[in-house]
């Protein structure tokens, strides 16, 4: 496995609800990794399916596919030396672990992250509208809501991000993964 500069390459996979606070999460721990001349690519479950899953809808089978797909980008640039940060909601247990079960064939280091925010404050947040759509009845198979989501049962770390500030929780995983040996 190559090294990057400052550390080895890793997946941090963030999951959780929508409007947790995964992708804010990532993006500014990668300003604070970049800052420290890490390699880091935040591969956000949104901009990978528009550009690699924009063929998949939102079954359970879709669903999985795109973590997947996400899954092996994330594996082959940690493989690299690369820093990964994947947020992606990634509903169901069986793909995580998947996901997971990749990086330890290729002996790559995975890291699971709960970015762990009730439903109601991600409902209060609605960064991109989906609570309200659901609510009123224009959008169905909301991840937590009318859909299932399998909350991690044992993530490497779980990090509630209510009434906490970004640069806080960033803070946080950044000293985890220090501890891990990963930055």
């Amino acid at each position: 496995m190559l090294a990057g500069p400052g550390g080895r390459g890793a997946t941090v996979w963030l999951t959780g609800l929508p409007s947790a606070g995964k992708s804010t999460l990532a993006r500014a721990l990668a300003e604070r990794l970049r800052a420290r001349g890490r390699r880091v690519e935040v591969l956000d479950g949104d901009e990978v399916r528009l550009f690699l899953s924009r063929d998949l809808g939102f079954s359970r089978e879709d669903r999985h596919a795109h973590v997947g797909r996400v899954g092996f980008v994330a594996q082959r640039l940690a493989a690299h030396g690369v820093m990964v940060l994947a947020p992606v909601i990634a509903p169901y247990a069986a793909s995580r672990a998947a996901v997971r079960a990749r990086h330890a064939a290729h002996g790559t280091a995975f890291v699971e992250v709960h970015v762990a925010t009730p439903v109601e404050v991600c409902g209060e947040r609605d960064v991109k509208g989906l609570y309200a759509r659901q609510a009123a009845g224009q959008l169905s198979g909301l991840t937590g809501v009318d859909d299932p989501y399998e909350e991690p049962c044992s993530p490497e770390l779980r990090i509630g991000t209510t009434g906490r500030s970004v640069a806080g929780c960033a803070v946080q995983l950044e000293g985890f993964l220090a501890e891990r040996g990963l930055v």
